[in-house]
């Protein structure tokens, strides 16, 4: 019996050059297709294939968010990620996802092909053709970067969104001293503020995502003076 094979990607010239591609092999046959991931969800719900390729970038919505819904949903479909640029980050992010295979659009269509066919009899085991290599450099980069366990508590408290003052709180040290550590952190990670040096910390593995951070530690107020609403609106919780 045939791998049934769905593909979501934008890109016309992508899905008629599988479908020539894939008429040569047998073992597989399209069963559906489209193009964007408001139809994708409806489709692989209609037709069930065993395996669906998934462009990294969709025109109306983020290909590897589909790619993880389909994999709540449909823990033994195979879920192949296409992408035109290969990224480290995007990698890892597949593998995160617990997709079963990465491949870039430039890689030989005999990799396409032996990533279909393992995605359909392992969906839940990764593979990718750079995987060893995007490991190399990440431990290189992980070895650059490496922080002192003072630095990665401060880390920590940014990513929780701890303001300079809450940090000296939480551990125990002076506002100025709480202020370098932050500035050593910021330089070390080649970032000029708390966004910058999150989101290069998050690539390389030095945190984890979290979607719901804990509320700030509050700082007390001095008798008799309050912050206005709008100054404290303003200011930037790491300053």
């Amino acid at each position: 019996m045939p791998i049934r094979l769905a593909i979501v990607d934008e890109q016309t010239l992508i899905r008629y050059g599988l479908r020539e591609f894939i008429a040569q092999h047998p073992d597989i046959e399209i069963v559906a297709e489209c193009e964007s991931a408001a139809h994708a969800q409806r489709m692989i719900a209609t037709v069930r294939p065993d395996v669906v390729t998934v462009e990294a970038r969709l025109p109306d919505g983020d290909g590897l968010g589909l790619a993880r819904e389909f994999r709540d949903r449909y823990a033994d479909l195979g879920i192949v990620v296409l992408t035109a640029q290969h990224e480290d980050d995007v990698l890892f992010q597949a593998l995160e996802i617990g997709v079963s295979a990465f491949v870039a659009k430039s890689a030989p269509l005999e990799e396409m092909l032996a990533a279909i066919r393992h995605a359909a009899v392992a969906a839940s085991s990764f593979t990718a053709s750079g995987l060893a290599m995007a490991l190399e450099r990440r431990r290189s980069i992980q070895d650059r970067l490496t922080l002192s366990r003072r630095e990665q508590e401060v880390l920590r408290l940014l990513r929780d969104g701890l303001s300079i003052p809450a940090i000296a709180m939480t551990m125990f040290i002076s506002h100025s001293t709480a202020k370098t550590y932050v500035a050593r952190l910021y330089e070390k990670l080649g970032a000029a503020n708390r966004a910058q040096a999150l989101m290069t910390a998050m690539r390389y593995g030095l945190i984890d995502y979290q979607q719901q951070a804990p509320s700030p530690i509050p700082f007390p107020r001095r008798a008799g003076r309050a912050t206005p609403a709008s100054t404290s609106a303003r200011r930037d919780p790491a300053s």
